[in-house]
């Protein structure tokens, strides 16, 4: 059975160690970092199934550590723990597409379980059937065997879930689709981490595709969306 890898980033030595014991005795393999800029070093030597970052880490802290972590591997789960309660701090850790945010003291055991959870998620979120090799979207030429988005000779590379996004909004293309349509058919769960995770990669495909103006991702508050063509 794998043994699901690790990042740990937190300063605090006692609970760090705390952490990283009870976390291996519950089957991860675990490596633990005490700053942000040592942190993305390690994240880049190896692969991980899951980062545990904690907000107020030194030298970058875990909001910074989380966007350049991102832009390495969009796909990467990862959970914010901090001390701090602040509802501006849950908002920005969320609008980066964490998985979960979780304020100490907490309970080892519920860490367990909601890395599980996630990690059990990420896995199910997996491949969709190539249908087709090459679809044309407007101006663009969408790859989902090289997941490449095409425009004239610029090449969008996507993600696994990007491309997955694209291919079902594609199929219902001038429909419009119910929010938990989308999140059942791609993140295989409609919870307000899910939730808030298409958010973000909705936002990123409105970016991919704003060269054609015969496209648009056309959202109705509390409803759903529409992925428009022309």
């Amino acid at each position: 059975m794998k043994q699901n890898h690790v990042l740990l980033a937190e300063d605090d030595v006692d609970f760090g160690n705390l952490l990283q014991q009870y976390l291996e005795m519950s089957g991860y393999r675990v490596t633990w970092v005490k700053d942000g800029e040592e942190a993305l070093i390690v994240f880049k030597q190896a692969a991980f199934d899951i980062c545990v970052l904690d907000v107020m880490i030194p030298k970058k802290d875990g909001f910074t550590l989380a966007e350049d972590i991102i832009n390495e591997n969009p796909e990467i789960p990862f959970v914010f723990l901090t001390a701090r309660k602040l509802k501006e701090d849950k908002i920005k850790g969320l609008k980066l597409g964490a998985d979960d945010y979780i304020v100490k003291p907490f309970d080892a055991d519920e860490l367990v379980l909601r890395l599980k959870n996630i990690i059990k998620r990420a896995n199910n979120s997996v491949t969709t059937i190539i249908k087709e090799e090459s679809i044309e979207i407007g101006a663009y030429t969408f790859n989902q065997r090289r997941l490449e988005l095409i425009y004239q000779d610029e090449i969008q590379q996507l993600t696994e879930k990007e491309a997955n996004l694209i291919l079902f909004l594609f199929e219902h293309k001038n429909q419009m689709l119910k929010r938990e349509e989308i999140l059942k058919e791609v993140w295989k769960n409609e919870d307000y981490f899910s939730g808030r995770s298409m958010d973000v990669f909705i936002s990123r495909l409105r970016k991919y595709f704003k060269k054609d103006t015969t496209i648009c991702i056309e959202s109705s508050r509390g409803i759903g969306l529409e992925f428009k063509v022309s």
